[in-house]
This record gives C-alpha cells, sequence and structure tokens, in this order.
C-alpha cells in the first residue's frame, strides 16, 4: 500500500504592523507579567502593547525566515520603537537573541 503524504496545515494569517523586536532578559525568570502570569524565558511568549491576552502570533525574521508562535501574555515594549518584547526561547527561534533585536514581521493567528 502507497502511503500519501498529507499537505502541511495552511495557517490562517492575518498580517499586522511589524517592526523591531527584542526580548526580555533571564533576570526577569519568575516575574509576574501584566496578564498573571509568571514569566518563563523558555516559554514562547511576548509582550505587545494592545494585543489581547493569549493572541497568538506568528512572528518571522524577515533576514533568515525563521518564524516562531508566541502567545501575548504581557504588555510592552514602552522604550523605543519596538512593537514587542519576546521570551529568550522565542528570540532564540528567530535568531535575534544574539543581536539583541531584530526586525520582525508579525502576524496574527485565526482559529
Amino acid at each position: 500500500m502507497l502511503s500519501v503524504p498529507h499537505a502541511a496545515p495552511t495557517l490562517d494569517l492575518e498580517p499586522i504592523a511589524g517592526g523591531m523586536a527584542s526580548y526580555y532578559g533571564r533576570h526577569l525568570k519568575g516575574a509576574r507579567t501584566a496578564s498573571g502570569q509568571r514569566f518563563d524565558p523558555d516559554a514562547l511568549t511576548c509582550a505587545h502593547r494592545t494585543l489581547p491576552f493569549g493572541t497568538q502570533l506568528q512572528v518571522t525574521n524577515p533576514v533568515n525566515g525563521e518564524t516562531v508562535v508566541v502567545t501575548v501574555n504581557d504588555r510592552g515594549p514602552f522604550h523605543g520603537n519596538r512593537v514587542i518584547d519576546l521570551s529568550d526561547a522565542a528570540a532564540e527561534e528567530i535568531g535575534i537573541l544574539a543581536r539583541g533585536s531584530g526586525k520582525v514581521e508579525l502576524a496574527i493567528l485565526n482559529d
């Protein structure tokens, strides 16, 4: 019997404004986020100024094409021209951890 490969599921994405991303430092591990959750640098989470808590975002580094899906659980960033703060794990997934920040494209994952 031949096995037919399954196509990867198509994500329902709604692009939104991107810009510069930074990441939280590990020194904030355990601190309460605006949603009440404790910050976990190894979780795939982020801070965004206005999106509702629980919103899932696809974050793409246009330089290398790497993407990660994160969940909004905090508010910010409130400094500079940054549009999103990523957890350490999310920043590492897309390759901006070493540089400290980087330009990203954002899209909301719709159910």
